[in-house]
């Protein structure tokens, strides 16, 4: 039933990737989304959660201008290790890499709620990302292992209800813990969660064992030494190092220094040659890359890289910085800001839902993706005219257009990416798609702390305010709020009036740059999108061959499994290269002949 797929290693010999499809049939389908839920239900829960609690944090620690990088740490650390999980799911398995990232993430929260410092809750959080950022990808991968393409939509219904449920209660727990208890609690409250979901991962995915790490007596058995010198740690290093140079520069732009300061300058100019020797890297000194080159050869691969990093950039602005709006602007208190943030999160699952039964009945997909970037587009440009005087409804209204357009482009891009390479690469292109997705959200964060900032200073240097005092105000923008008294607005040199003006000229404007800014990025993705995601049909053709192999190893047993290697041959030439992709040498990245040699052994010991 596996199919080990040879991949050299220079020091070691030979190394063998396991295919891991394993298409389920429907009750064991149903107990697999049920665990997978569980996990992207963790995720879920504390993007919003935390984003609920952003301003409650900034006002403790008085770290406003620098608040942004307790998500945007998580954010960081998510999108670096990005790739990187996808190639270990490859090597070690599906199960251990998932439960590795939700160990690191358990860690990492834990450690978050004991920060004393915003520099110690901005570490902790990039080491929770470290494994936060695999829940997804590790979550989608397997999804693409255990149910087809066109089937997909039918039960993602299942994760999509989860989300929209944790979606649903983030906001409101996020303001009630941060109100009533303790921001602390916000980064405790999801480590139950994920322990349940640890043990559920454990004791109900039913994934193949790859080469070397099967039972324990057969991992102990094995060589995992050759597995771990076949991690590609150059190519994760050069991730990370570029990631923060070109992350922190945008961060510090025109609030701590200059834009034309060489402290903003030279790490950008660095951040962009690192990212080249990552890709001369990857091109042609990598055995085992975390991203091969070659799957920028199709154009699909590329325009749904496009319409990642918009979807990510849109997303996460608008559900960090809509409750900061939201509380600093119109005064509402952190958890009717949580509960006013309902209609885009609650809309965004919906839609997603709806675009996956819609392709799973009809196999197609384009037109959802190009529906969506057009409703996103709309919904920034409506946010981008929102004041204190917008009618709660129309804002309501402006917001669910934001929702549908960016959950009709979520898991509709993945299926385009996903049917757009062989059944081998598969795992690569999910992760690099959740990478981009991540990347963008991250300087999303980046660039609208950058804009809220400088046009909150630009309108209080208007004021003939000294520096101190506008410090202090952008460090805690809940100061010009209609809650502050009148004296603690004079100690800072402003009248009411004055209060009044900044927050409307200054850090309303903020906003609004930030979603014009967001309107001509869905426009563009938009375009792009209608011009590069080409159709691929989402039946391969080999389906009812492999869910066949894995009902006999479900009613044998790992005997079963064994036997299923020994009579049924894995045909490159029906998975390697459907749709037109042709095989790849995993070792060089080079185009070789699709009947490719593979090992035929059993998997396991």
């Amino acid at each position: 039933m596996t199919a080990p797929l040879p991949v050299t290693s220079h020091t070691t010999g030979p190394l063998k990737l396991t295919d891991q499809t394993n298409l389920l049939p429907f009750k064991k389908l149903v107990i697999v989304f049920s665990g997978l839920a569980l996990c992207v239900a963790v995720s879920a829960l504390d993007s919003v959660i935390i984003a609920t609690a952003l301003p409650t944090i900034s006002a403790s620690f008085n770290a406003g201008s620098v608040v942004s990088w307790v998500p945007s740490a998580y954010m960081l650390t998510s999108t670096s290790f990005q790739p990187l999980y996808g190639r270990l799911s490859d090597i070690f398995g599906r199960k251990a890499a998932l439960c590795s990232a939700m160990v690191v993430f358990m860690i990492g929260s834990l450690l978050s709620g004991f920060s004393r410092s915003i520099i110690e809750l901005i570490v902790c959080r990039g080491f929770a990302g470290a494994g936060g950022g695999g829940i997804l990808s590790m979550a989608q991968i397997i999804i693409s292992d255990v149910v087809s393409l066109r089937d997909r939509g039918k039960y993602q219904g299942i994760i999509g209800g989860v989300v929209a449920l944790g979606y649903a209660i983030g906001p409101p727990v996020g303001g009630a813990l941060s109100e009533r208890v303790s921001w602390r609690w916000c980064f405790w409250v999801n480590l139950p969660l994920s322990l349940f979901a640890i043990c559920a991962v454990l004791f109900v995915l039913p994934l193949k064992h790859v080469e070397g790490v099967g039972p324990l007596i057969c991992f102990l058995m094995s060589s995992p030494r050759r597995k771990l010198l076949s991690i590609d740690y150059i190519g994760s290093g050069l991730t990370l190092v570029g990631s923060v140079l070109i992350i922190l520069p945008l961060i510090w732009g025109c609030v701590k220094f200059p834009w034309n300061s060489p402290i903003v300058l030279a790490p950008l100019c660095s951040g962009v040659l690192v990212i080249f020797l990552f890709c001369c890297w990857e091109w042609k000194g990598a055995s085992l890359p975390i991203i091969p080159m070659y799957i920028f050869k199709h154009v699909t691969v590329s325009g749904v890289y496009i319409a990642a990093f918009v979807n990510g950039f849109l997303y996460y602005s608008s559900i960090y910085y809509l409750p900061q709006l939201f509380q600093v602007a119109l005064g509402y208190s952190p958890i009717r800001s949580g509960v006013f943030l309902l209609p885009v999160l609650i809309s965004q699952s919906f839609a997603s839902w709806i675009a996956g039964m819609t392709v799973s009945r009809t196999g197609r997909y384009r037109t959802i993706v190009y529906a969506g970037f057009s409703l996103g587009t709309i919904g920034c440009g409506y946010l981008s005219t929102v004041t204190q005087s917008t009618p709660r409804a129309l804002l309501v209204f402006y917001m669910l257009l934001t929702g549908i357009g960016a959950g009709q482009t979520q898991q509709t891009t993945t299926v385009a990416v996903q049917a757009s390479v062989s059944r081998k690469d598969m795992s690569v292109v999910t992760a690099v798609k959740n990478f981009v997705r991540l990347f963008g959200g991250t300087l999303s964060l980046a660039v609208g702390s950058t804009v809220i900032n400088n046009s909150l200073r630009t309108t209080l240097s208007s004021l003939a305010l000294t520096s101190s005092a506008i410090t202090t105000i952008i460090d805690d923008p809940n100061i010009l709020g209609p809650s502050t008294s009148t004296s603690q607005l004079s100690a800072l040199g402003l009248s009411p009036s004055q209060a009044v003006y900044a927050l409307t000229h200054g850090y309303t404007v903020g906003f609004k740059f930030v979603f014009i800014l967001n309107a001509c990025l869905a426009g563009a993705a938009t375009v792009s999108s209608i011009f590069m995601i080409k159709h691929k049909e989402l039946m391969r053709g080999d389906e009812q061959r492999l869910q066949a192999e894995a009902r006999q190893v479900l009613e044998h047993g790992e005997n079963g499994e064994k036997g299923v290697n020994k009579q049924l041959s894995f045909d490159s030439r029906d998975s390697e290269t459907d749709n037109g992709a042709p095989a790849v040498d995993v070792e060089m990245g080079s185009m070789v002949s699709p009947a490719f040699h593979v090992d035929h052994g059993p998997s396991g010991c």
